[in-house]
């Protein structure tokens, strides 16, 4: 979690520094972006919770519609308001609950286990007046986080949270808020049940933050890395005096991938593979079963390379997926087709 960054000089507070809860944490499943302009450094979170300060601008002014002079205005009055969680100033939140008198950084209170909602008027709330689940949901065993697989407690808690409709999904607060930033307000529902609206409801009342904006894996270039080709030699040794980026159209350099998983490739010497073979499985998929290399097909021509000999036949057979056939003999559909047949030895 976020901690204590070092306390201001004489000069005030340092350029890395957020105005408002003066650490230089950039966590963003916590604290949100850290926004930085003209010397002003403040965490996105911190400047919703502020208090007294208003969204006055267009979402493309200031920081987030957050105009520069008000954020400057509140920074001064909150100058002096000391935190009843670590007692050093600069305090911009304030509890809503009635005559509560507590006042916190935003950090801080989330630490200290603060609710912060993030719809309507972006309300806080102390550890003493913050919203609870009221689902009557209590495992007897051992209950596991659906998200990470640890366990929770048995009730809902702070740091526990469960499904409204189905009470059979449960998390931790963290492993529900990370889904949330990813999956975003059209995508974010139950992990379990898919129930959207009367879940999305109860997480924000709970202080779950759902930003409006696309899924992650809907951003541009989330799936750039996937259209990048492997495009070296994996053998060991490589034997092109060249190096491993050598790939060429035809002979003893022409780079081979494996065609069950296309992340792996050798070149045609360094595998001892003939002039006409066009397909070649690595060793890891061959080994665990999962590619196609030792099956039957047609209009592939094979090589199983041993010693100074070669058989040609109708799929490439590396030498290390003869010695595995007795080993797969047994194997289930799940490891390959169902119409496949074993390689004789």
């Amino acid at each position: 979690g976020p901690t204590l960054s070092a306390k201001k000089d004489c000069h005030g507070i340092t350029p890395d520094m957020c105005g408002f809860c003066q650490r230089a944490d950039c966590n963003p499943e916590v604290l949100g972006q850290f926004c930085r302009q003209d010397g002003l450094c403040v965490h996105e979170n911190c400047l919703y919770h502020a208090s007294r300060l208003n969204q006055r601008g267009a979402d493309e002014e200031g920081f987030y519609g957050f105009l520069f002079p008000d954020i400057q205005e509140e920074l001064k009055r909150v100058a002096q308001k000391k935190c009843c969680i670590c007692r050093q100033v600069g305090a911009s939140v304030t509890c809503r609950a009635r005559r509560c008198p507590r006042t916190f950084h935003y950090p801080c209170g989330s630490e200290r286990g603060c609710i912060f909602q993030f719809f309507g008027e972006f309300k806080s709330f102390c550890w003493k007046h913050r919203p609870v689940q009221r689902v009557q949901a209590v495992q007897k065993d051992q209950t596991l986080c659906l998200i990470c697989q640890e366990a929770v407690a048995k009730r809902p808690c702070y740091e526990t949270l469960v499904c409204p409709t189905c009470t059979r999904a449960w998390f931790h607060r963290h492993c529900i808020q990370g889904q949330a930033l990813r999956s975003a307000l059209h995508y974010f529902c139950c992990p379990l049940c898919r129930d959207m609206v009367t879940f999305q409801k109860e997480m924000f009342r709970l202080g779950i933050k759902i930003p409006d904006r696309d899924a992650a894996w809907e951003e541009n270039g989330a799936f750039a890395d996937h259209y990048q080709r492997h495009s070296s030699c994996d053998s060991s040794p490589c034997l092109c005096p060249v190096g491993r980026e050598v790939a060429e159209e035809n002979g003893p350099w022409r780079l081979l991938l494996c065609h069950s998983c296309g992340s792996c490739g050798t070149h045609q010497r360094c595998s001892n593979l003939g002039e006409d073979v066009d397909s070649w499985e690595c060793r890891d998929c061959s080994n665990t079963g999962t590619g196609e290399g030792c099956s039957w097909g047609a209009g592939h021509k094979v090589q199983r390379a041993i010693g100074s000999s070669t058989e040609v036949g109708l799929l490439v057979v590396p030498e290390h997926c003869r010695a595995r056939a007795a080993a797969v003999a047994s194997t289930s559909s799940w490891h390959h087709r169902g119409d496949a047949r074993l390689l004789p030895e």
